[in-house]
C-alpha cells in the first residue's frame, strides 16, 4: 500500500486543469516577477484573512525575519518563543543579532505556555512570537495580554495553521496570523496552502508597518533605486501565486478533509492507553498540519521503526529541542532544561494526514497501531 505524509500529486490532479491555465497566463504574460496573479493573490488573501494587508515574500523564514527589522528591533533585543518549534522561529531571531528566549510549551496542545512566563522577561525583551504549532492557534488572548503588561510586540508564526481561527472569550473570531502586529505564514509546498515551490507572506492590520514590510522585501526602496532603509530580496514569484490564487480557494475544503481524516483516526486510536490523541483546544479550531500522537513509555522509536516496516510513513517533529542544537549553544547555559519540551521530543510522532487520504490506507495504518500495542 503506497501510504504517503503528504499526497500532493493525487491533490494536484484533482486541480490540474485549474494549475495549467495559471500557469499559461504566467508564460503568456511573461510577467515573471510582480505579475498581476501577485496583486490579486494578495488581495485574494487579505479577503480570505480579514486583513487589511498581506504582503507576498519568497518563503516563509524570510516573512519571521523581516517582521522583526520591520519592527526596529536592535542587536542584544531579547525575543521570547516556544523552544518546541521548527528552528525557522529562533534561527530568525538570532540572525539578526536578537536574543532568542526559549520558553516551554503546553504538554497538551504543544504552543507556548503562558505560565511562569515572567520570568523571563527583563528589560530588553522586545517581542515575543507564538507558534501556531500543527495547525491550532496558540491561546491568543492570554499572548496580547501578557504582550500589553510588558509593552511587546507580537509575532505570531502561522506558517502551520492557515485557515485556523481564533475566538476571544467575548465571542470574536480572528483568522490566526492577525491577531498580532504581524503574522508570518510559509507556502511550502507540503503546507496547507502550499505553492509548488517556496513561497510566503505577512500579514498586518497597521499601515504603517505593512509600508515598511513593503519596503523591506523590495531592498529598502518605496520608489525604484532610491533606498530608504537596508532591505532585502524577498518576492513570491508570479508563477507560485498562480498556483496560490487556485489552491486558495480549496483551502477550507482541503481543512475539511483533513478534520475528517483526524476524527477517524481519533475514533480508532483513543482507547488505546499507551498513546494520546491530539488535544482540541476549547478556543481555536484545528487545520491538521500534522496528526501528533503522544507515545507513552518510552514506546515512541519502537512503534515508527514498526510502522516503517509496515510501510507507513511517520514522522517526529520535532527530537530535539532548540536549546540542544549546536547552532544555540551560545543563547543558554549549559543546564538550561525545559522539561515539557524535553519530554514531548521523546514522545511525539506524526502521522500520515493529508486531503487525499482515504478510508483504506487510514484503516492499515490504525490497525498496524492497533497491533504493535498487543502484541
Amino acid at each position: 500500500m503506497n501510504i504517503q505524509m503528504v499526497d500532493l500529486k493525487s491533490q494536484y490532479e484533482k486541480i490540474k486543469e485549474e494549475i495549467a491555465a495559471g500557469i499559461q497566463n504566467c508564460l503568456d504574460t511573461t510577467a515573471f516577477i510582480n505579475g498581476p496573479a501577485v496583486k490579486e493573490f494578495q488581495q485574494d488573501f487579505e479577503q480570505y484573512l480579514g486583513v487589511k494587508h498581506v504582503i507576498p515574500c519568497a518563503n516563509g523564514t524570510d516573512a519571521l525575519q523581516i517582521a522583526l527589522m520591520a519592527l526596529g528591533l536592535k542587536p542584544g533585543d531579547e525575543v521570547i518563543c516556544p523552544a518546541f518549534t521548527y528552528v525557522a522561529t529562533a534561527e530568525v531571531i538570532g540572525l539578526l543579532g536578537l536574543i532568542p528566549i526559549m520558553v516551554d510549551v503546553d504538554p497538551e496542545t504543544f504552543n507556548i505556555s503562558l505560565e511562569n512566563l515572567e520570568q523571563y522577561v527583563t528589560d530588553k525583551t522586545k517581542a515575543i512570537v507564538p507558534v501556531h504549532l500543527y495547525g491550532q492557534s496558540a491561546d491568543m488572548e492570554q499572548v496580547l495580554a501578557f504582550a500589553k503588561k510588558h509593552n511587546l510586540f507580537v509575532v505570531e508564526d502561522n506558517a502551520q495553521a492557515i485557515g485556523s481561527d481564533y475566538t476571544f472569550s467575548d465571542g470574536t473570531v480572528k483568522k490566526t496570523g492577525t491577531i498580532g502586529e504581524i503574522g508570518c505564514t510559509s507556502f511550502f509546498p507540503s503546507k496547507n496552502l502550499g505553492c509548488y515551490g517556496d513561497g510566503g507572506a505577512l500579514m498586518t492590520n497597521d499601515d504603517e508597518l505593512a509600508g515598511k514590510i513593503r519596503m523591506i522585501t523590495n531592498h529598502g526602496q518605496e520608489k525604484k533605486y532610491y533606498h530608504q532603509v537596508l532591505g532585502c530580496n524577498s518576492r513570491l514569484d508570479t508563477l507560485q501565486a498562480e498556483i496560490l490564487k487556485v489552491k486558495l480557494k480549496h483551502l477550507d475544503t482541503y481543512s475539511g478533509a483533513r478534520n475528517k481524516m483526524a476524527d477517524y483516526y481519533d475514533q480508532h486510536l483513543s482507547e488505546i492507553a499507551e498513546l494520546q490523541i491530539p488535544k482540541r483546544s476549547a478556543f481555536s479550531n484545528h487545520v491538521f498540519h500534522q496528526y501528533t500522537l503522544k507515545i507513552k513509555n518510552g514506546k515512541r522509536d519502537a512503534l515508527q521503526q514498526f510502522l516503517a516496516e509496515k510501510n507507513i510513513p511517520s514522522m517526529i517533529y520535532y527530537p530535539l529541542p532548540l536549546y540542544h542544537q549546536e547552532a544555540f549553544r551560545p543563547y543558554v547555559s549549559a543546564d538550561f532544561y525545559l522539561p515539557i519540551t524535553d519530554l514531548l521530543c521523546q514522545e511525539v510522532l506524526s502521522l500520515p494526514i493529508h486531503t487525499e487520504f482515504n478510508q483504506e490506507s487510514s484503516d492499515y495504518v490504525i490497525e498496524s497501531i492497533k497491533n504493535f500495542f498487543t502484541h
